[in-house]
C-alpha cells in the first residue's frame, strides 16, 4: 500500500493545546496541536465511541469526554483506563502552512 498525504486544515486553524475533527473517507480523525507539532489520531475512543477531539488536551495526552480515558497523542497508547486498546495514529506533516494526514489507499 502507498501512503498519500491529504490536506485537511491550515496550521492557523488549530491552536496549541487544541484538536480539530476532520473526516477522510468518512473516517473521523482528530488533528492535535501539541506545542506547535501536529499529530493525527483516530477520533473515536476505543472504550465507548466518544469523539476524542471534543476532549481536553494536556501536554501530549488527550482525555475522552465520555469516561475520562486518556490517550497519548504521539503514540495512540492508553495512558489512563477505562480504555484498554490504543487508538490508531496516522502520519501527519505540515507543508506550506497546511496540515496533511497520510492515508493508505
Amino acid at each position: 500500500m502507498t501512503v498519500q498525504f491529504v490536506t485537511v486544515a491550515r496550521v492557523d486553524e488549530i491552536r496549541p493545546g487544541r484538536a480539530l475533527q476532520v473526516f477522510i473517507d468518512d473516517e473521523p480523525i482528530a488533528i492535535c496541536n501539541v506545542g506547535g507539532e501536529f499529530y493525527a489520531i483516530c477520533d473515536i475512543c476505543t472504550h465507548d465511541n466518544y469523539y476524542l477531539s471534543y476532549g481536553r488536551i494536556d501536554g501530549d495526552e488527550i482525555e475522552c469526554p465520555g469516561h475520562a480515558a486518556v490517550f497519548n497523542i504521539r503514540t495512540g497508547e492508553v495512558e489512563v483506563p477505562p480504555a484498554e486498546k490504543p487508538v490508531k495514529t496516522y502520519p501527519c506533516q505540515v507543508v506550506n502552512g497546511e496540515v496533511q494526514v497520510g492515508v493508505d489507499w
